[in-house]
């Protein structure tokens, strides 16, 4: 298991960095398990929604010791109030802004979770926070160009330091990153034989798309507009394994049958988190040392439906993703969807609205003697919000799991950028399903 890697910092109330003494709260020592930063928007409450609804376990079977921290602490005690949270929880002044507040923040936690985006723009100064301070750190990212600058820049150091980071630890990834492992897992165990190319589908699938989720899909656009590099980076499947470029990927561009299907009956549609997921599945796979080969192929694509009605939606959603990049692209269109059209980072659906979402995925996988696997990953809540604030919570309480059990043992883990899939693998999957509502099972 995991040995701890940091003395405990005690804070007085001399300390302005610290304004929760002045609250009645003192600074956690030894550190929290957990602390949510981003804790008052939409899906840092989803967070706290889950960690007190179904509270994970902590360190050795005790309570999950987690707080709640951001820019505001008079909000924070706002947000606590409403959400129900006991008093004692503690509230943590942070601000993306301030470097010394997030250091300060990093050494009171063993893992810090981070709903702040796009982490572009707010992401870095605390992961570097995280990375020095040997704190594990988990995050919502799917800016595939930010987390590839950031293994560059960090991967070395947090090894040194032992401090895991996991970026995209909600919808995308993790059910597409874990739903790829526990295919091959189930291969192994079934079949006695790995996977060599899986096709994942989005068989059913409704659900909001958080403003988080835009903010980011701007920031790429953003960076891919301006740099080649980028533009490179994003059209590469291998963009998060350096130094490895597996071999050629199948990547349909166009709505086309799925030869999955039924006598390739139904229609599919690429999928407009596709450029993140798979750029993910492929590091687990790199940093499990290959289990499926070098030659290893994956796709993802979303099914639209059979006959003409099928042909139609997926035109339609394919038309409809190109025209929503085209105008963010463009400044003035982009302003007046920002003010008309598009969620706010922070802000969510109504609570119908986000409890009438659900997501049906499939991967069908094959030996390299042609026998065939299927498996699917589902779960009845809306995967932007309410699944995806289960998932990063329970990813968060795995590492948290891992720390300060035994210290004269080496880590399970040891320090680096990892991804959900590679870290945590089939033991998150099951957790997930005990705790997330998140079933993985073989389909016939």
């Amino acid at each position: 298991m995991f040995a701890p890697r940091r003395t405990a910092v005690k804070v007085g109330l001399a300390d302005p960095l610290h304004l929760c003494d002045l609250i009645g709260m003192t600074s956690p020592n030894p550190p929290l398990d957990l602390v949510v930063f981003g804790a008052t928007g939409f899906t840092g409450r989803r967070v706290i929604h889950h960690l007190l609804e179904r509270p994970p376990v902590g360190v050795m079977g005790r309570p999950l010791q987690w707080g709640m921290a951001g820019r505001s602490l008079s909000r924070l005690g706002e947000v606590r109030t409403a959400l129900g949270a006991p008093d004692s929880v503690p509230l943590l002044a942070a601000d993306s802004s301030d470097p010394a507040s997030l250091d300060a923040l990093a050494r009171q936690a063993r893992v810090v979770v981070t709903t702040v985006g796009p982490y572009t723009r707010f992401g870095e100064p605390l992961l570097a926070a995280c990375v020095e301070a040997g704190t594990d750190y988990v995050d919502l990212c799917g800016e595939p160009a930010w987390m590839a600058q950031m293994i560059e820049r960090y991967g070395s150091r947090a090894h040194e330091t032992g401090a895991r980071i996991l970026f995209s630890c909600g919808f995308d990834s993790v059910p597409f990153d874990l739903g790829v492992v526990f295919a091959q897992e189930q291969a192994r165990t079934r079949l006695r034989a790995p996977l060599v190319a899986i096709q994942g589908r989005v068989h059913r699938i409704r659900g909001s798309l958080s403003g988080g989720t835009f903010a980011s899909l701007m920031a790429s656009v953003d960076e891919a507009r301006s740099d080649a590099n980028v533009r490179r980076l994003m059209g590469n499947p291998f963009a998060l394994t350096p130094g490895f470029r597996g071999a050629r990927q199948p990547r349909p561009r166009k709505p086309t049958r799925d030869p999955c299907s039924p006598e390739a009956r139904e229609w599919m549609t690429p999928f407009l988190m596709a450029g993140i997921n798979t750029k993910n599945v492929h590091r687990t796979q790199w940093l499990l040392g290959h289990p499926g080969g070098e030659g290893f192929r994956y796709s993802e694509m979303q099914r639209t439906g059979p006959g003409f009605r099928g042909m139609l939606r997926s035109w339609g959603i394919y038309a409809g993703l190109q025209m929503l990049i085209f105008l963010l692209a463009l400044k003035p269109t982009r302003a007046l969807l920002q003010r008309f059209a598009l969620p706010v980072p922070g802000e969510g659906p109504d609570t119908e609205a986000d409890a009438g979402g659900f997501y049906d995925l499939r991967f069908y996988g094959e030996t390299a003697d042609g026998r065939a696997l299927t498996v699917q990953v589902a779960a009845e809540e809306d995967p932007g919000y309410r699944s995806t604030g289960r998932m990063i919570a329970e990813c968060a309480a795995a590492l948290a799991r891992d720390q300060g059990v035994d210290p004269e043992a080496p880590p399970r883990i040891p320090g680096g950028i990892w991804t959900p899939g590679a870290a945590l693998g089939v033991e998150l999957a099951a957790q997930l399903e005990a705790q997330a509502s998140i079933r993985f099972s073989v389909v016939d």
